[in-house]
């Protein structure tokens, strides 16, 4: 997913892009720039190189009684939304500065201060099934 930055002025775009960066570090995160031919064209795939080993997957899932893995969904989910409504949050208010925020998907795009934390997590979650 890729988060897109449109005001009408060069200085409220740096100042959300400032905003959202410091959220992003809280988290742990840092905002990579994206050039503006490959956000039209919408082909950015974020892979890093990453992969789930099969047969510790399966170890793991062996491993941990249901419930327990029940409770760590759910302390997933809660930490997500979180996360969520902050950026959401964030979003209204540079709205208040005339910045529009975005949320680019492989389907479609939307401004991110119409949704709520569940949708925008769900909208995730049907882009990038392994999360």
């Amino acid at each position: 997913m890729i988060i897109q930055l449109e005001s009408v002025t060069a200085e409220h775009t740096e100042a959300a892009r400032r905003s959202l960066e410091a959220i992003a570090h809280s988290w742990g995160h840092e905002i990579a720039e994206v050039p503006a031919a490959a956000t039209a064209a919408g082909t950015i795939h974020n892979n890093d190189g990453k992969a789930i080993d099969p047969v510790s997957m399966a170890t793991l899932a062996l491993s941990i009684p249901s419930t327990a893995l029940a409770v760590l969904d759910l302390a997933d989910r809660i930490h997500k939304r979180r996360r969520a409504k902050e950026l959401i949050d964030n979003a209204q208010q540079l709205a208040a500065q005339q910045v529009t925020v975005c949320l680019i998907s492989q389907n479609r795009t939307v401004e991110l201060r119409t949704l709520t934390p569940d949708h925008l997590l769900d909208l995730q979650a049907d882009e990038d099934p392994t999360i």
